[in-house]
């Protein structure tokens, strides 16, 4: 009866099916609706966002464009499975499919780097709180091999480090070797830099920088032989087990299935042929674009010489005499993604010495060589602006000097201005915001970027689809 119930609905037009009310059933049609029709803001708001993506300069490192077939995984009927555990072992019924599509991400995952599964093995990680998945797999790891008060040993954020990797202290004895390497871990995929895998007993990635996938994590853990005893027995690594029970259910429940699908997609065109030419097109104009940094004024506020062969950090030992973060308030005025970072030296992460650029989004929209030079120029050209606004946010001080020479002449007064550089933040964008002159040559610099933006193709959609294109 069901079956024949269910096959008597299906062969009435979608619309008949959907006003067949005598059950109150009415809310499909709803569910089914597209989103211009039941949130038109969110709707708008998106395409507000497309037409930025499109008009501006992307050089946050740790951004990058994902593909369309990446995103129609991520939007696919993988997101409706909740699965707990891991493929083969969950706590829910109805996930054989789940289970094939995470066993592909990982045997894509291996693959990507190259990875004998022997030797190594992999964990997924998808957070609940997405924009800070690499973080948590670092604390994933920690917790799955540290005891409480045992040491890290890392860099310090100012030289490198990043905030999940701890301070630097050194606990020489039986040290497990974490390698993160989320910025570079395209190019470690691509072969066109060393790998940490030969080296590394764990290694941690997110997956939305030079990979190109959608926002997540992977931890890698080395298994099978460790090393002989001097008893001439075989030690085996570890880390497997409680690095997956770290995972789950020790700090996350159930996967993100529409991530994990649309990691595999991405893994898998890791391994094209396309994606090894842009790595190695990333890694030629990240260096170019160091070589020409002659043009670029670099924004830290200490004279030391510190650039070194850094994969996702740039600039030159030029003094500017402005920081980072009045910086990062004209490139923004002007559509172009940067953000401030701190600089060995800098005592305030929130007032830093350096910008932080990167080019894998604009390496993903086409960008090349010669391109790079030209957005060095508008870079340059934005620092210039900072520069000048800091030079006109004084502050005028007048000193009244009140002098009584006699009680019996009254008091005058001597008015003497002094102009004290304004140092706050908000000092600096109400003058960028406020002042004529400056306002015209940001409207001019963010015309010229936009024009040479919007020469480039767009990823993820296309231009003919887009609602805003001016």
């Amino acid at each position: 009866m069901a079956a024949y119930c269910t096959k008597a609905l299906s062969s009435l037009p979608n619309e008949a099916a959907y006003e067949k009310e005598k059950n109150g059933v009415t809310w499909p049609k709803q569910l089914n609706a597209p989103l211009e029709e039941v949130d038109p803001e969110i709707a708008d708001i998106s395409e507000h966002e497309k037409a930025r993506q499109w008009k501006g300069l992307e050089l946050i490192p740790s951004e990058n464009f994902t593909s369309m077939s990446v995103m129609q995984a991520v939007g696919s009927v993988m997101t409706n499975k909740y699965s707990e555990g891991y493929p083969g072992a969950r706590y829910y019924g109805g996930n054989e499919y789940i289970d094939m599509a995470e066993t592909l991400c990982q045997k894509h995952a291996l693959d990507a780097f190259q990875l004998d599964p022997a030797k190594w093995g992999d964990n997924l990680l998808i957070n609940f709180c997405i924009p800070l998945s690499g973080s948590p797999a670092n604390f994933h790891v920690y917790t799955a091999l540290l005891k409480p008060h045992e040491k890290i040993m890392a860099l310090d954020l100012p030289h490198g480090g990043h905030l999940s990797h701890g301070y630097q202290v050194c606990d020489k004895q039986k040290a497990i070797l974490l390698a993160d390497m989320a910025h570079i871990s395209g190019l470690v995929a691509a072969g066109v830099i060393p790998s940490p895998f030969d080296f590394a007993d764990v290694v941690t990635t997110t997956t939305h920088k030079s990979l190109r996938e959608p926002r997540g994590a992977m931890i890698f853990f080395r298994k099978g032989v460790k090393e002989v005893n001097k008893q001439g027995k075989e030690v085996l690594y570890d880390y497997e087990d409680k690095i997956n029970q770290a995972v789950f259910p020790g700090l996350q429940g159930g996967p993100h299935n529409h991530t994990i699908t649309g990691l595999s997609v991405a893994l898998k065109q890791v391994i094209t042929r396309e994606t090894t030419t842009w790595s190695r097109r990333l890694q030629t104009e990240t260096n170019g674009f160091k070589i020409r940094n002659s043009v670029i004024c670099a924004v830290m506020n200490s004279k030391e010489t510190f650039w070194k062969n850094d994969p996702h950090r740039l600039g030159n030992d030029s003094f500017c005499g402005i920081d980072g973060s009045k910086v990062e308030k004209v490139l923004e005025a002007v559509h172009i993604a940067a953000n401030k970072n701190t600089v060995p030296g800098d005592v305030s992460a929130m007032v830093p010495g350096g910008i932080r650029m990167g080019t894998p989004a604009l390496t993903s929209r086409g960008f090349i060589d010669e391109d790079f030079v030209k957005v060095a120029e508008f870079f340059d050209a934005a620092v210039k602006i900072a520069v000048k606004i800091k030079a006109e946010t004084s502050v005028a001080y007048i000193i009244y000097l009140r002098c009584f020479l006699t009680t019996n002449n009254p008091p005058f007064t001597t008015f003497s201005p002094i102009y004290v550089p304004g140092t706050k933040l908000k000092d600096f964008v109400t003058k960028l915001q406020s002042r004529a002159s400056i306002q015209s040559e940001i409207s001019k610099l963010r015309h010229n970027v936009e024009e040479y933006a919007k020469q480039f193709p767009t990823i993820g959609f296309e231009k003919e689809t887009m609602k805003y294109k001016n």
